[in-house]
This record gives C-alpha cells, structure tokens and sequence, in this order.
C-alpha cells in the first residue's frame, strides 16, 4: 500500500493550479472535467503518479469559497533550503507565513507558506548526512 493523494477543495482552480505550479514548482499531471456533476479535478505533483504521492485540487463549480476547519493541519515538502525556498517562493507571488528556522522545542528547519484558499504547506529543510 501506498498513499496517491491528498485532495484540497478550492475555491477557484486555475488560481490554484497557478500557485501550485509557479509558486512551488508542481507539475499539472492529470486534468478531468466532470460537467453532469459540475466539478472539476486537477492532480499536481513534482513526479509521476506511480512514484509519488500528489494533490488533488477539486474545484466544485457553484462553490467559490470554503470555511478552513481545525482538523486539517497541513502538507509537508522537502527542501534543500528552507531560507531560499521562501525567498523564490515570496518572489514569486506567493505568501510565507512562517520564514525559516528551527521548530519549536527541536533543531529541524521549517517554514510555513499559505496557498490561495489558505491551506499550510510546510517547507522542511533536509538534513545532511556527516559524510554522505
């Protein structure tokens, strides 16, 4: 077994397909329509479908904005580092609401960015290995 995605619901896709493909980078890797029941479902992803987990944006055509619950904390990606990812991402339009540095009570660096329906994709900064 292994985990295919995540879906997030949006409130306007093609703004955010814009974010998760200029902002960080994603590929669009599967786009379906579906007008009887009037939604639409886009997958993006850094690799193909068979070797990684994607986000699946469904954007339900007659709802514009949904209410952020508390249950949902966040989607993580790997970054070489934490800082520059921040900086491409701000220069890109896109919004960092944590800058990078060390979580709270540990030494891993993390970041927080929001996309444009306010979900949190959290930036974690690999370690290196000593000597690899």
């Amino acid at each position: 077994m292994r985990i295919l995605h995540t879906m997030l619901r949006v409130g306007n896709l093609e703004r955010s397909l814009a974010f998760y493909t200029q902002v960080l980078g994603m590929r669009i890797l599967r786009r379906n329509e579906y007008p009887e029941g009037r939604f639409t479902l886009a997958f993006v992803g850094y690799e193909e479908e068979d070797q990684s987990a994607l986000i699946e944006l469904t954007h339900n055509w007659d709802t514009d904005h949904y209410e952020m619950g508390n249950a949902f904390g966040h989607i993580a990606i790997a970054v070489e580092d934490a800082a520059a990812a921040c900086m491409a991402i701000r220069e890109r339009g896109g919004h960092v609401v944590r800058d990078a540095g060390p979580m709270k009570h540990g030494s891993t660096v993390i970041a927080f960015v929001e996309d444009p329906d306010g979900y949190r994709i959290e930036l974690i900064e690999k370690k290196t290995v000593p000597g690899g």
